[in-house]
């Protein structure tokens, strides 16, 4: 597999990259906490897909869509806060999309759609002397990943219907969590928890995988329609109806409260979202 790429100083589960149809369009917003108000700038342009933000100290990770040829073809890119530009990451042939910071290495693992059309989990590193790598040869079709403290992770692997699995790096074959997933997965380091929602009697549930009892939790039910999410510390997450941003915590669930109204800044509705120390990445739908 050729890729072509530097990353040199830093699902589309629901799209199908092998359509000709347009990708959606959409927009990636960043929200900065400054005295006790917020400072919204836009990161990306809304002509086209940009989405899957990953706030991080220095700047934004994210997916977008580049101009092909042939198929819709997504590449990494990264916003950087220091000079306010973004710039194109992976540069390459095939799609990338799903950037995540990988733990065991200097820089991103990310989720790859081969040349054959399989979709598996790849490590992209910083340093431009590195070539990419595939991770796991005998795991796919990966959507999205989240990594826990150890060697573990979660994955959201397509299928029929879409599954929660978990793995490690050891090569054990991923165990089976929970089905009917959605795409929104995270790690709480505090609570040693993973997090997902799963559908489950006509409803859509905030549920957490325990990597210590190694059993998962129901807590509380999404608003309908809702299954993205970010964590904002320890106990509290935030999710998105319409253009607003609530905020709950997930062990006494039944208290929810608006924590931003963001329809100035979006004017249609607000799905994938990022947080890390006052900065909210989140992703303004376009189409």
């Amino acid at each position: 597999m050729k890729v072509s790429l530097s990353l040199v100083g830093c699902v589309l589960a629901t799209v199908t990259l092998t359509s000709h149809a347009a990708m959606p369009k959409s927009q990636i917003l960043l929200a900065n906490e400054v005295a006790g108000s917020i400072k919204v700038t836009s990161l990306t342009s809304d002509d086209s897909y940009h989405n899957q933000p990953v706030v991080t100290e220095n700047g934004v990770y994210y997916t977008q869509e580049v101009t092909s040829t042939q198929n819709p073809q997504t590449d990494l890119f990264f916003y950087d806060f220091a000079s306010k530009q973004s710039r194109n990451l992976t540069n390459s042939s095939v799609s990338e999309f799903s950037p995540t910071l990988y733990p065991h290495g200097e820089g991103l693992s990310s989720v790859v759609v081969e040349p054959d059309g399989k979709q598996k989990l790849w490590f992209y590193p910083f340093d431009e002397n590195k070539q990419p790598e595939r991770i796991f040869d005998h795991i796919e079709p990966v959507g999205y990943h989240a990594w826990g403290k150890g060697k573990d992770l979660i994955m959201f692997i397509l299928g029929e219907p879409h599954t929660l699995q978990y793995s490690d790096l050891t090569g054990h074959l991923p165990t089976k969590v929970a089905k009917d997933i959605g795409r929104t997965l995270a790690f709480n380091k505090a609570q040693n928890i993973y997090s997902f929602t799963h559908h489950k009697n006509g409803q859509q549930w905030f549920a957490s995988f325990s990597v210590k009892t190694q059993q998962m939790s129901d807590h509380f039910v999404m608003p309908e329609g809702v299954q993205d999410y970010t964590w904002l510390d320890d106990k509290k997450v935030a999710y998105a109806i319409g253009n607003r941003v609530y905020m709950r915590d997930f062990t006494s669930p039944k208290a929810v409260s608006q924590w931003h109204n963001l329809s100035a800044y979006c004017d249609t509705n607000i799905s994938r979202l990022s947080y890390k120390h006052g900065k909210l990445a989140f992703v303004c739908d376009k189409s």
